[in-house]
């Protein structure tokens, strides 16, 4: 069975054979479930995976600027949806596959820097280099 024929197209309007609409990433009950996945699992995922991903300072400047009470919603809501398909464990490529596993994870949070990337402030990236250090050790 595909994945079009296992989705309801019925549920919330979604159809799994159409591309992902960004736009959902605003939607208030997904920027809540974004929010749980997060909170939930971006620590111990990038404690785990920051000495082996090039990127991992990017995901962590995007975290602490998803954080900060100054970003605009709209902006911490397509970094919350990076950074729960960074935690999610399954995704386009598993991470388990060496060399490729993390390159998706890398392509998404670059695009959400590259769509809200001006709301990063010095601060979220000076936090976000300290951690990195840390966790490299």
């Amino acid at each position: 069975m595909s994945g079009a024929e296992k989705a309801s197209p019925h549920v919330n309007g979604f159809d799994a054979g159409a591309p992902l609409d960004p736009s959902r990433a605003l939607v208030p009950h997904v920027v809540r479930l974004n929010e749980r996945r997060v909170a939930r699992g971006f620590w111990p995922k990038i404690v785990r995976v920051a000495a082996h991903v090039p990127f991992a300072g990017e995901a962590l400047s995007l975290w602490y600027c998803a954080r900060d009470d100054e970003t605009p919603a709209s902006a911490k809501a397509m970094m919350l949806a990076a950074l729960a398909y960074f935690v999610l464990p399954t995704d386009a490529v598993p991470d388990w596959i060496p060399v490729l596993g993390y390159t998706d994870d890398a392509a998404v949070l670059m695009t959400a820097l590259g769509l809200v990337g001006k709301h990063l402030k010095p601060k979220h990236r000076a936090a976000a280099k300290a951690d990195v250090d840390r966790l490299r050790g």
